[in-house]
């Protein structure tokens, strides 16, 4: 996946510590009391989604960059790898202060995604690549939008609040690609995502390194 490597942080129980395998069966549990607000079930699960997505997303980005077949996907892995690289190192930031263990691999489901389409080329690339991200984005889309209206975490809603932007360019420049199947992406849309594995002890936390062109939004501040 490329990029450099720091020392895994955090020390929050991991979701698939606690039996959670899909979501969080009490997402307004307060499991922590930082001093920048309660921190709940939710918000927690909000920041190892946003790990996660950047983890499978920017490979994808890289590969489009090779295998796309016209200007528009090739754009979309631009924004792919800039916007994921930029909201990767924000949910690293919130979660040190947070005290929060992230994964450092994709969902199994995820993972997937990545399988199929090393595994396709040409123009079914292009319409697999966008299908299959207007589809988690738009996933992503709802879950940021229930988190940003129930947090009472500072950290966690400045973080809501870089994802949404970054999420919605995501779905536009996908959209513009003209290859998405809708029918397809709504129908995957209802499938639950799951929760990807907790991080081996003492595995360096893998880092998604920015494009030296970066153009995306910095970190969020923490007040």
């Amino acid at each position: 996946m490329g990029g450099a490597l720091v020392t895994t942080l955090g020390s929050l129980l991991y979701p698939s510590m606690l039996g959670v395998q899909r979501v969080s069966a009490e997402p307004e549990l307060v499991i922590a009391h930082p001093a920048t607000g309660p921190l709940t079930q939710a918000d927690r699960d909000f920041l190892v989604k946003v790990r996660a997505a950047g983890l499978w997303e920017y490979p994808v980005g890289q590969m489009a960059l090779k295998k796309g077949t016209t200007k528009a996907v090739r754009t979309a892995g631009e924004h792919l790898i800039d916007g994921d690289a930029a909201l990767d190192a924000a949910d690293r930031k919130a979660a040190g202060q947070l005290n929060i263990t992230l994964p450092n691999q994709p969902s199994a489901q995820q993972q997937g995604f990545v399988t199929r389409l090393n595994g396709d080329s040409g123009k079914q690339f292009d319409t697999d690549m966008a299908t299959i991200l207007r589809a988690t984005n738009g996933q992503m889309l709802a879950t940021i939008a229930s988190v940003r209206t129930t947090t009472r975490n500072s950290v966690v809603r400045a973080l809501a609040n870089l994802a949404n932007q970054t999420v919605l360019d995501d779905i536009t420049v996908v959209e513009k690609t003209g290859v998405v199947d809708f029918d397809q992406a709504l129908s995957l849309e209802t499938t639950a995502p799951q929760t990807p594995p907790p991080p081996v002890a003492g595995q360096p936390q893998v880092v998604l390194t920015p494009p030296a062109h970066s153009t995306a939004s910095p970190s969020p501040s923490v007040r």
